[in-house]
């Protein structure tokens, strides 16, 4: 079940959701508005393994915004913190955003139970379009969850991306092959 405008007023209330700025005209009838923040990356290797770490390249926005380009990779990343304990978040983009041929994550718009820190987005463009830091990108849903929690995504040792700062985040995809099992 999606969560209304007044449960999420509540959970934040409460602490069991917390956005950081949180700016009430932001929040929609059953979701919050989220932010690009100042930096965006892109990877410095055309050809990317993902048994490897393939590393990226950060740049600060500037005011005048920056230019995205069909066929490329851009991740961004959240100008809010979020944290969510007994709720899971999802993320998607913006109507308006997408309307610009902006598509804000590639496959990773579910978040967890104990999720914190800022949301990398994984950005791809249809034409070139200019975007700016602090604009609206996304829509943050959230979803009353059945069962027990056993174990919370901040409380994994496995966690990769918990606690993401104020720059986007590449893939940590190679940390998974050391408990991958290869049959002989």
């Amino acid at each position: 079940m999606i969560l209304s405008k007044s449960k999420i007023q509540q959970l934040i209330e409460k602490g069991e959701i917390v956005i950081h700025p949180f700016r009430q005209d932001c929040l929609n009838p059953n979701s919050y508005d989220v932010h690009l923040g100042e930096y965006i990356g892109v990877y410095v290797d055309h050809e990317l393994d993902a048994k490897k770490h393939n590393k990226i390249q950060i740049k600060k926005i500037p005011l005048e915004g920056i230019w995205l380009m069909p066929g490329e990779l851009y991740l961004g990343v959240t100008e809010e913190y979020t944290e969510t304990h007994f709720t899971v978040p999802h993320l998607d983009g913006k109507s308006s955003v997408g309307r610009l041929g902006i598509d804000i994550h590639c496959t990773a718009g579910k978040g967890d139970v104990g999720f914190r820190g800022k949301w990398t987005l994984e950005i791809k463009v249809v034409k070139p379009v200019r975007v700016y830091k602090y604009m609206p990108i996304g829509q943050l849903t959230y979803y009353e969850i059945s069962g027990d929690i056993s174990q919370k995504y901040n409380e994994k040792g496995s966690s990769k991306y918990n606690n993401q700062s104020d720059l986007p985040m590449e893939s940590m995809m190679w940390k998974n092959f050391a408990h991958i099992y290869e049959p002989e």
